[in-house]
């Protein structure tokens, strides 16, 4: 229950729409700046999503053709829709779990301050 409320009050806290949002909310996001593709989310997605979700996976296990994470820009794309599906209680990605409450945290962070 405590993770479900920290990950609200980062996606109520953090989220930004535009690049002028983005500047006015420095102090809500400052402690995310280390989080960037290089540093999180190539390893996150590697790790937790691209056995399904990688344009070359032999086995997606039903995952939907148009939707991988090998790059960056497509992750971004799809931010709003990562996002739902791995802040579910209980979080309906990756199906099989295997994600820690601190990871969870840490892409909640990423996909609402960080960006391209």
């Amino acid at each position: 229950m405590r993770w479900a409320r920290l990950l609200a009050g980062l996606a109520l806290g953090c989220h930004t729409e535009t690049a002028a949002d983005t500047a006015g909310s420095t102090d809500d996001c400052a402690d995310a700046a280390s989080l960037t593709w290089d540093s999180f989310g190539r390893g996150f997605f590697t790790q937790h999503c691209n056995t399904c979700h990688a344009a070359t996976s032999p086995d997606r296990h039903g995952a939907p053709v148009a939707v991988t994470f090998d790059a960056e820009a497509e992750v971004w794309s799809q931010r709003d829709a990562i996002r739902d599906a791995t802040s579910g209680e209980p979080p309906a990605m990756p199906p099989t779990g295997g994600v820690s409450d601190d990871d969870r945290t840490l892409l909640a962070r990423w996909l609402d301050c960080g960006g391209l």
